[in-house]
């Protein structure tokens, strides 16, 4: 017997927001709620970012974010779980953004065999521009072939791209195919021109390496500098303020972990000599560090750093957020701790404002149910509710509108009922349409009820905050007079 799950009492799990600036105004990034909740940042089609363990780049003034997918099942260490592909979204101000969909297809047996759940997977795309070819060069961290890295081509920053040669690097070059050498990684490029690797090494228990790029991005040159680190770090992000070069990495490395620190050193040079280490987070806001990217504007410099929100390994880390802050340093050069509450301006102007919230909440003998009040006679054609699925539910996600009597619960019979399959809802939160085709009389009051007959798993429900303090499901409703 199914029974109805007041909303109030939902166990939430992060927070969505769009934008929260006026017009005019600098847009302001927001990571956590006032109660500490993660943040979950949505496209323009409605859909949560997925977009992880990436970076964001910024080319022509647009800020272009990049990140493996994990919206289509893929778990870590699950031998059946496929491979999402690799996403890009675009912003003019870190707030609004569009997705430009996916660098290449990732659906081919050939990608599919290279990092579905059978290997070690494929993570970490990064992406520079190489002023001398008029490309844009990608990479990305692999574990089927000898070097760890598929290099891509691409005329636009969104794709597609188009692999080229295996590239060359001078560490690990004799080790076997398909296993752990080298791991995450990150691209930079110098004032010169002049193009770096830094990566983890595998082989050294996580040391972290740089070796110089060829002139075309495309492969190493056997100019290198390895045990930056004494071991035991991974996901190096590379930087170069004042003169001064710099590596923040994670310390120590735990993949998938909420809560690795973030340390960094220093050098005169990408090659070094690197100095000894620095920690600025013992935790990196509750995340394991992913990019640290530069932006020039005419306001000056900003630094930004990013960390993703895992969730320790769970079985869906589509449901993993981010953390991103500007950062800031002392009179001699010296980056400050993180202070994880923090919220601030970048430079631009934004606008918009919605926020949400997300919960695992329609399963096994519990369904969510929202009064409505119809603002028109005419046809409710579709009812759309953000939603993803999580713990592999054997049923699928059911939507049905009944009469609501004075307290807002369904009463009588259905009057109408749409059901959406599993197979079509994704793991990380996106729009999902039902359609209900119902006709219904202006301020009559209808109740909408969701629920799965399926007897594991659970689907997530996006809910919206009410000014007194309530919240309500988050529905979008489409009429036709």
């Amino acid at each position: 017997m199914n029974s109805w799950l007041p909303l109030v009492f939902c166990f939430l799990f992060g927070t969505v927001v769009y934008g929260q600036t006026k017009p005019g105004e600098f847009p302001r990034i927001i990571n956590f709620d006032e109660k500490g909740k993660q943040l979950v940042r949505f496209s323009n089609l409605g859909n949560a970012l997925d977009a992880h363990d990436g970076e964001i780049a910024w080319f022509n003034g647009t800020y272009y974010l990049y990140g493996t997918s994990y919206d289509c099942g893929f778990e870590w260490g699950k031998k059946d779980a496929p491979f999402c592909g690799f996403k890009c979204y675009a912003s003019n101000d870190l707030v609004n953004w569009v997705d430009k969909g996916f660098l290449f297809d990732p659906n081919t047996p050939v990608w599919q065999k290279r990092c579905n759940g059978n290997t070690y997977g494929c993570f970490r795309p990064h992406v520079v521009f190489n002023k001398g070819t008029g490309q844009y060069v990608l990479w990305i961290n692999v574990y089927d072939n000898v070097s760890g890295y598929r290099v891509f081509t691409s005329r636009n920053a969104t794709g597609p791209f188009t692999e080229v040669a295996e590239p060359k690097l001078a560490v690990n070059s004799n080790m076997p195919a398909g296993e752990l050498n080298n791991g995450d990684h990150d691209l930079f490029v110098d004032d010169d021109g002049k193009c770096y690797l830094a990566f983890t090494d595998w082989r050294t228990k996580g040391t972290i390496v740089i070796e110089q790029l060829s002139d075309d991005y495309l492969t190493g040159t056997g100019k290198y500098v390895t045990n930056i680190t004494g071991g035991q770090t991974e996901a190096p992000g590379v930087f170069k303020r004042n003169g001064i070069y710099y590596v923040l990495y994670s310390d120590p490395n735990c993949g998938y972990c909420s809560g690795t620190g973030t340390s960094y050193r220093t050098a005169p040079a990408p090659l070094g000599p690197w100095s000894a280490p620095v920690k600025i987070s013992d935790n990196s806001c509750g995340g394991q560090p992913s990019f640290v990217s530069t932006f020039k504007f005419p306001e000056g410099e900003v630094i930004l750093y990013g960390s993703d929100l895992w969730n320790n390994a769970a079985k869906n880390e589509a449901l993993a957020n981010f953390y991103w802050t500007r950062l800031s340093f002392n009179a001699d050069g010296s980056i400050k701790p993180l202070v994880c509450s923090d919220t601030y301006r970048m430079p631009g102007e934004a606008v918009g404002g919605n926020r949400k919230t997300v919960a695992c909440a329609v399963s096994n003998g519990v369904s969510v149910s929202q009064p409505i009040t119809a603002f028109l006679t005419g046809t409710l054609k579709h009812i759309k509710v953000t939603s993803f699925q999580s713990g592999y539910p054997d049923g699928n996600l059911e939507l049905a509108v009944y009469q609501a009597d004075r307290e807002g619960n369904p009463t009588g019979d259905r009057l109408a009922e749409a059901t959406v399959p599993v197979a079509n809802i994704g793991w990380s939160p996106r729009a999902i349409s039902f359609e209900v085709d119902l006709r219904v009389k202006k301020k009559e009051q209808y109740c909408v009820v969701l629920r799965t007959p399926g007897s594991q798993g659970c689907y997530g429900v996006g809910y919206q905050e009410e000014p007194g303090g309530t919240q309500i499901v988050a529905l979008e409703f489409v009429y036709v007079k």
